[in-house]
């Protein structure tokens, strides 16, 4: 048996769910009932996923990795709250 559910989704949310989805060949309602199946059956939620960065966020994070190995762009360490609140105050 079926039965219909109003839910309050944030709009672009929904929208961007619903266009993983079709890119899976899924509806939405069908990606909520296997996570509905899931937490039943589990009796857990899952909030993480392995993190996918976007083109601008690779790159920047790419560069930041290069700047760490060759020492460069990188701040002193500080052994106290005094120290580090002078380096960052003045």
């Amino acid at each position: 048996m079926k039965t219909t559910t109003s839910i309050k989704l944030d709009t672009k949310i929904k929208e961007e769910a619903a266009e993983l989805a079709s890119e899976l060949g899924l509806s939405l309602s069908s990606v909520i009932n296997a996570t509905l199946k899931q937490f039943v059956t589990e009796r857990r939620v899952v909030l993480s996923a392995t993190p996918t960065f976007n083109t601008k966020t690779k790159k920047a994070f790419l560069a930041l990795e290069a700047d760490v190995k060759a020492g460069k762009n990188i701040s002193a360490t500080y052994t106290n709250v005094d120290d580090l609140k002078k380096a960052l105050l003045g």
